[in-house]
């Protein structure tokens, strides 16, 4: 089966990118590193209340039906919950899974310490179960995860679990993007320095991986137009997405999108900036918009706003301050483009 996906990443290989095949996924896979706190709010209660288990997968069914997102990251259960709904049946929408989940994204369970400690591997996702009906059912792409912390026995242990994973995906014929996260503890680095570290080490960990096991493409934070523009420079064959980090302001998530699509990344994998926007539906319309270019970041965030009242929902933010970038790594290219 063919999606919207499959056309789009082949027209990047190809050499054909236009702006309208800027990749846009919608990582609802926060259960696996939360609880709770994982479905976000529902912004139309009054008051806002957490949103339950259920009414996060409606929310997911609404986001498919709205045929924008390219990508629906889920856990492996909640994968199954949509498929008993039917929710991807006839949908453009590629569904992925979670492969595994490193010990830094634990930082949503409340009263954890996990985060104070590096980053170790952590998988429990059953490839075979997933894949077993696909395309009817399951799916055939996940996401894994990795992070480096310049410690030689916990990066060996990490590029060991990552072999082990695509040793599996190749057996169950899974298909995979690749996540390399910055450092989850204070490793003596500036800013361009975490760049150039995490670059390195996402060259450094493909280099003896065959075509056969290589991933479809990646996804690494942003860390400003030198660190991506170095990234995808250096291998034409490396498709690059950016992730989109903490919820910040809505001006941020726009600004993301715009400066990772202007220095060289073809996709945007956003978690907590749609999960928590007080109307997803309507921020991911124009995260669409500032991807093909017809309209700006700040213009954006006047627009939702302007969507927030016609829905009667009252911002998180006043106008004001979420136009205000609060990223700091957005803050100097957006100051030279304006």
């Amino acid at each position: 089966m063919v999606t919207r996906l499959d056309r789009k990443l082949a027209n990047i290989r190809a050499g054909r990118y236009t702006r309208s095949d800027f990749v846009i996924a919608d990582a609802k896979d926060s259960d696996v590193g939360a609880g709770v706190t994982a479905t976000g709010f529902d912004w139309t209660a009054k008051p806002a209340r957490r949103r339950s288990r259920q009414q996060f997968i409606t929310q997911i069914e609404e986001i498919i039906k709205q045929d924008i997102v390219d990508i629906m990251l889920v856990s492996q259960s909640n994968l199954e919950l949509l498929d008993g709904r039917g929710a991807f049946v006839g949908s453009d929408v590629k569904p992925a899974i979670r492969g595994n989940l490193e010990t830094m994204c634990w930082g949503a369970v409340r009263h954890g310490v996990y985060t104070q400690k590096p980053s170790v591997p952590f998988r429990d996702t059953n490839l075979s179960r997933a894949i077993a009906n696909y395309p009817t059912r399951g799916t055939d792409l996940a996401l894994y995860s990795v992070s480096f912390s310049n410690d030689v026995e916990l990066d060996i242990r990490t590029l060991n679990a990552f072999a082990e994973f695509r040793a599996e995906a190749a057996r169950t014929n899974f298909k995979y993007f690749y996540e390399v996260f910055n450092p989850s503890v204070d490793i003596g680095l500036d800013r361009e320095q975490i760049g150039e570290f995490v670059n390195d080490h996402i060259i450094k960990s493909l280099a003896s991986v065959p075509q056969a096991e290589r991933p479809l493409f990646l996804k690494t934070p942003y860390n400003g137009p030198k660190a991506l523009e170095e990234l995808v420079n250096f291998d034409s064959e490396l498709i690059v997405g950016v992730l989109g980090g903490g919820a910040g302001t809505t001006r941020d998530t726009f600004e993301l999108v715009a400066q990772s699509e202007r220095y060289g990344a073809r996709l945007a994998l956003f978690g907590r900036k749609i999960n928590l926007a007080e109307a997803p539906l309507h921020l991911i319309v124009l995260m669409r918009a500032v991807a093909d270019g017809t309209i700006g970041p700040e213009e954006a965030v006047r627009a939702y706003h302007g969507d927030l009242q016609k829905l009667g929902l009252t911002p998180n933010r006043p106008l004001a301050d979420d136009r205000v970038i609060t990223e700091d790594v957005l803050t100097v290219a957006a100051a030279k483009a304006a």
